[in-house]
């Protein structure tokens, strides 16, 4: 099974990007206003020119008509919308293909946990809880995976938040998902983020989990590819 993407889809080209979350994209010959679900960089995505796969949002009072979903990258299609995570995820885990949680049976969205939501609280029948983050992970250098590709210190509390969490008896995780195909490794990005870095090798350190994914995206389908080592060395 993968993960379907609903909605009326068109092919464009990027102009430019305004401000984090609006860019400029020419669909079918007209320059339209666009939504860019994704407060990273992507400063190797979004180049002036490109080929990008956008969705019709559907919301006549919007400024902008349509949300950015994808980019062609060197013919490697990127999903770039930072929400997908979540649904990748619980499709992945209600078709098992998660090993590392399968003795988990119930699963929560968008959890309040002291002072942060977090992505996800897994529940197993003898009520063993796990509370996991998951991060979307668009850029790949020399076949690695990296994150992120901006400072993000809601990322890093977000990782105390886990500290916390097992601090307090439970189970944590947190899950990177490369929203392409062609990583073959993960690793922290410690020039972009060194504080980041730092937390994330705490976090592996202290038992919370930490595992990365590759996806196989088309425009209409997105699924689970491979599990890729995690590096926490550098």
């Amino acid at each position: 099974m993968a993960f379907k993407i609903k909605g009326k889809k068109t092919r464009g080209k990027f102009v430019k990007r305004l401000n984090r979350f609006l860019a400029v994209v020419e669909v079918n010959g007209k320059e339209e206003f666009v939504h860019v679900p994704n407060s990273g960089r992507m400063e190797e995505l979004l180049v002036p020119g490109r080929e990008v796969i956008v969705k019709y949002a559907g919301n006549k009072n919007r400024k902008s008509r349509y949300d950015l979903l994808m980019v062609n990258h060197n013919n490697i299609i990127v999903a770039v919308d930072s929400r997908l995570p979540s649904k990748i995820f619980l499709d992945g885990f209600y078709n098992k293909k998660f090993k590392e949680y399968v003795d988990y049976q119930h699963v929560e969205t968008e959890i309040v946990y002291r002072d942060s939501r977090l992505d996800i609280c897994l529940t197993s029948t003898d009520n063993k809880k796990c509370f996991l983050e998951l991060k979307s992970v668009t850029l790949v250098d020399k076949r690695i995976g990296l994150f992120p590709d901006a400072p993000t210190l809601r990322g890093t509390r977000h990782i105390e938040e886990l500290l916390k969490a097992k601090d307090d008896g439970f189970e944590a995780g947190i899950m990177f998902v490369v929203l392409r195909n062609d990583a073959v490794s993960f690793a922290p990005n410690k020039e972009t983020d060194p504080l980041f870095s730092k937390t994330l090798k705490k976090a592996y350190e202290k038992g919370i989990l930490i595992t990365a994914y590759t996806c196989n995206i088309t425009p209409d389908f997105i699924d689970i590819y491979k599990q890729i080592p995690v590096n926490l060395t550098n």
